[in-house]
Order: structure tokens, then sequence, then C-alpha cells
């Protein structure tokens, strides 16, 4: 099996929603061991520039909101000009929110939708044709969620947008077998990592406000659990370097995940009440 330095080591990667969590887990990964160029995405500007500080020249800052599909373009071509063919492109920007379905306000929904899955498809079409048109060994990941093999009450955006995550790399992954070009595809689903994006979180403004916090609490209560960052990026950056689809972080439990979806479907059963399976032993009980 190739490594991650045989694969991606000197080249050019462009990961979103760099500035903090995973992305920047992966920043750090590709820059400080892979030796790899990295454009370094983030809408918050002071982010992107912290992480691009901490590395050096090998990363590079660029303020752009993926749900801006001109600005996409843009760096897109900006960064062919300046630094040529993309072998590694990370769809990673996402936001969650918290809260009923029924109370969720309608700018929080749709911030969701453009963040988690708009920003994907900006990504993909914007870097896409040039990397297929370089003709040259590449890979696009994009991030999903465990999220995106279930269902967890007071979540629902989040978990919606990760399943079309992982539908959209599927559908891809298909599109580029079609064409034939020399691309690896793969959906990430990370279980716990450390990531500021249950704090971050879109609540309630309205309704069932306390329902919202709690659900809040609960998540960053297990977040003690949470792999961190750095860990989570080098998992992902071998497995995608052994051109893996379905790439985990927490095989035990993400697998586990994706059996029981699998066994809910092909027996035909209404979801079941939610536990987390990252809860303590004495809270699942």
């Amino acid at each position: 099996m190739p490594t991650a330095q045989e694969v991606f080591g000197g080249g050019l990667a462009v990961v979103t929603g760099a500035g903090a969590g995973i992305g920047a887990g992966l920043t750090r990964h590709l820059a400080g061991d892979l030796a790899m160029t990295v454009i370094a995405v983030d809408v918050d500007a002071q982010a992107a520039h912290r992480i691009a500080d901490e590395l050096g020249e090998r990363v590079v800052p660029r303020v752009v909101d993926v749900r801006d599909p001109d600005a996409v373009d843009r760096l897109a071509c900006q960064v062919e000009e300046e630094f040529g063919p993309v072998r590694l492109l990370i769809n990673n920007a996402g936001v969650e929110q918290f809260g009923y379905l029924w109370d969720v306000p309608p700018l929080n929904w749709q911030r969701v939708v453009d963040v988690n899955i708009s920003g994907v498809f900006h990504g993909i079409r914007a870097f896409l044709p040039g990397m297929i048109a370089a003709g040259r060994r590449s890979h696009v990941l994009s991030l999903a969620s465990i999220g995106a093999v279930t269902s967890v009450p007071l979540q629902a955006p989040y978990i919606m947008s990760k399943h079309a995550v992982l539908a959209m790399t599927e559908c891809l992954y298909q599109e580029i077998a079609e064409i034939g070009a020399d691309i690896a595809v793969s959906a990430v689903l990370p279980g716990l990592v450390e990531s500021n994006i249950f704090s971050a979180a879109g609540g309630v403004e309205s309704g069932d406000v306390a329902a919202a916090e709690a659900q809040r609490k609960r998540m960053l209560a297990v977040r003690e659990q949470a792999m961190s960052a750095d860990e989570a990026a080098e998992n992902i950056v071998a497995q995608a370097a052994r051109g893996e689809f379905y790439i985990v972080t927490h095989p035990e439990v993400v697998h586990a995940a994706m059996s029981a979806r699998a066994d809910q479907l092909a027996n035909h059963r209404a979801p079941a009440p939610h536990r987390s399976r990252f809860a303590a032993p004495e809270q699942s009980r």
C-alpha cells in the first residue's frame, strides 16, 4: 500500500474550513508532515491567517465564503494560475444546528444548507474541471460525518446535510468512474473529533429553546472523548492515500453505525430511539 508521503508529499492541497477543528489538523499534517503547499481557505480571516502564521510559507491563507460560488470560482482560477494543478481537494467547511426542526429559524436552516451542502458542490464544480484537465492522479475528499449514516433528534439540519454530502460524493465517485478520470473520490465520516463546531452551532430563538441548549450541552459533554484533530487528520490522509472510499476516524463506532443503518433499511424498520454511540458507559445503560 502506498504511503501518504508517496502519494501526496510535496504536492498542492486545498482545504476549506482550514482555520479550526479537522480542517486545521489536516492543514498541519499536510503542510508539516507531508511538505505540501496548502491553500488554507476559511471565511474567518483571523483563523486563516493564524494557521498560516503557525505553519509558515507552505500555508497560503485565503479568505473565502464557500457559500459564494463566484468567490470559489475565483479561488480556483487563482490557485491554478499561481500554483498549478491541485493534487488534493478537501471540502471540509461545515456548521452545526441544534433544536427541534419546527423551531429552527429559516435563516439558520439555509446557513446549514449553503455551507454544508452547497459549499461542497461549489468546491467540486470550481476545482474538478482543472483537476480532470491536468490528467494527473489527484484526490477529492468531502467531509460527511457518522451522522451521514444515522439520525439524531435535535440536530436534523446537520444530519440531513451530511446525508446529502455522502450521497453527493457517492454520485461523484460514479461520475468520475464513468469518464475514466484519474481522480480518487472519498467520503470522510469522522466520529467525535476536537472542534468548536458544537459551541459555535446555531440554536433557536423561540419554541423549545431549552431543548436545543440541552442538546448542545450533551454534545459538549462528550467532547472530552474526542480524538485530536491532528490524529484524525493523519488517519484520514493515510486512508486517502490507500484509495479508500469510506474514510473513518473511529472504525468500530462508524462501522457499527453503518451496519445498524443497513439493517434498519433492509428490515424496513422505523428509526429507533437515539442513543449516542459516544456516551460514557454509565450514560448508555
